[in-house]
């Protein structure tokens, strides 16, 4: 409870001098004792064991024995009862921001990953599936640089430079993801996703020569354990979905790898980091995505999805599309304000939010040796992320 002291000083000098605010002095001091002043009002004691803050009073006093006008104020709060403190509001608010991040990263993706799943199984092209989720997140941050909303970044030739590997490791990881999902179900691509944590350490150390803790090899036990199992058990096991996910696992180590050595000293904010990771990862796959698959199949298929879904099939395009723009543009953003540790206990709880929620929309079977499975792989990612920590 807070504890407010209002105090009025009667007299001064002999008489009835109070104070009036004409000329600056001091700012009059409190009574001799604590004690003292707890018997001369009725408000709630205050305890003299505790810090006292004291806010000073603006008006600027004088002695005067005319008549007051204006009485100097002066209150009192006790530490630990005392009113919100800046930095207590400003800690409280941040806890409050991550949490919204969080929570809508994980929203964004789980509707990312249903709509997409939802579009590949009607229309079973990846490689343009993958483009336009780039398209739209450029197309996005064009339009937001154009009106302002966003702050336009200042990069130079250095920057893109530094960029293009970590946009050809990027589109390589997000291609071979989403051909991992048109192959097999949602939930065992980010089982086997999990494991990228044993992906990166193996790199690591033996293409980067870095060393590490015991606790953090030991923790690669469970990860490789329960994705080799999750494997073995899954009942809709394809080989090419199955290394879609590895192959996505180790570019995205790659990626990590390339942003954390060629990146640094890049002054440039999440949302914009990954608006140029997009754009110039879009001018890599389409070439690419021409090649593999052309207009001539996507022609075909999109009519073939269309007769079967209707017009929903385009909204399904869009959804899948956008969202994947946001979910990784906020996941992006969420690297400004948070430990790496803190985003990794958040990277293991989105996965599991997933596999959960796919499993429960699309009705996916699935054998408890498999549940088994990716229990284990998940718990040993966190345990990754306390060890490396």
């Amino acid at each position: 409870m807070i504890s407010s002291l209002k105090y009025t000083a009667p007299s001064l000098l002999a008489g009835s001098a109070a104070f009036s605010c004409r000329k600056r002095v001091p700012v009059p001091r409190l009574p001799p004792s604590i004690q003292n002043l707890q018997q001369s009002t009725a408000l709630p004691s205050l305890s003299s064991h505790k810090p006292l803050y004291i806010i000073p009073c603006t008006q600027n006093l004088t002695f005067s024995t005319k008549p007051r006008r204006k009485v100097a104020e002066c209150h009192a709060y006790e530490a630990d009862k005392s009113q919100p403190q800046a930095a207590g509001t400003s800690e409280a608010a941040q806890k409050l921001k991550i949490g919204l991040y969080f929570a809508t990263w994980w929203a964004l993706n789980v509707v990312f990953n249903i709509y997409n799943k939802k579009v590949l199984n009607a229309f079973p092209y990846p490689w343009l599936t993958s483009t336009l989720s780039l398209a739209a997140g450029s197309l996005i941050m064009f339009i937001s640089w154009a009106t302002r909303l966003a702050h336009v970044p200042k990069v130079n030739m250095d920057f893109w430079k530094a960029l293009f590997p970590v946009a050809v490791a990027h589109t390589i990881g997000h291609v071979a993801a989403t051909v991992s999902m048109s192959k097999v179900a949602v939930s065992f691509t980010h089982i086997i996703k999990s494991g990228e944590p044993a992906f990166s350490v193996l790199v690591s150390r033996f293409l980067l020569g870095e060393s590490f803790p015991i606790p953090v090899y030991l923790s690669l036990v469970p990860i490789i354990g329960g994705c080799a199992l999750a494997a073995v058990t899954e009942l809709n096991f394809n080989m090419i979905g199955f290394m879609g996910a590895m192959i996505s696992n180790l570019a995205f180590v790659f990626r990590n790898i390339f942003s954390k050595k060629g990146m640094k000293g890049m002054s440039v904010s999440g949302m914009n980091y990954y608006a140029c990771l997009s754009i110039l990862s879009l001018l890599i796959l389409t070439p690419f995505a021409i090649l593999v698959e052309g207009p001539k199949m996507w022609a075909v298929g999109w009519q073939t999805a269309l007769s079967q879904i209707g017009p929903n099939f385009v909204w399904w395009v869009v959804a899948q599309s956008v969202f994947y723009h946001l979910y990784n543009q906020v996941s992006y953003m969420s690297l400004d304000q948070i430990s790496p540790l803190t985003f990794s206990i958040g990277n293991t709880m989105k996965r599991i939010s997933v596999i959960v929620s796919s499993i429960l929309i699309f009705h996916t079977p699935i054998h408890p040796s498999n549940a088994l499975g990716a229990a284990i792989a998940i718990l040993g990612t966190f345990l990754y992320s306390q060890a490396k920590q």
